[in-house]
């Protein structure tokens, strides 16, 4: 969703996994959609949470200092803001949806 000249979106993630990977879509009791992401990283210290900004950095050759999150710091339901997102949202948009469709 484009917020001005950001990108936000919405990140179910899943700490402790076997592989850091970003795919599938989870849709909760309100039928609200969340990208589905696993890190290997443990929910410590803030650990899971950065390797889940690094990994969407990664895959979408973003700046990490340029993707914050908003909210869900200890929630596994997450909302993050890319900075300048919005100016390159097609391209970014496109990365995520193709995502989505994954399982």
């Amino acid at each position: 969703m484009a917020a001005g000249d950001d990108l936000l979106i919405a990140v179910r993630l899943t700490p402790g996994a076997a592989k850091d990977d970003i795919g599938g879509l989870w849709v909760d009791e309100r039928d609200a959609c969340w990208l589905s992401a696993r890190v290997r990283a443990v929910p410590e210290k803030g650990r899971a949470n950065g390797a889940l900004i690094a990994l969407l950095s990664k895959r979408l050759d973003w700046p990490k200092g340029a993707i914050l999150l908003e909210s869900g710091d200890t929630n596994r339901l997450k909302r993050l803001r890319i900075i300048g997102g919005g100016r390159a949202s097609a391209r970014l948009t496109a990365l995520i949806e193709t995502w989505v469709g994954q399982t």
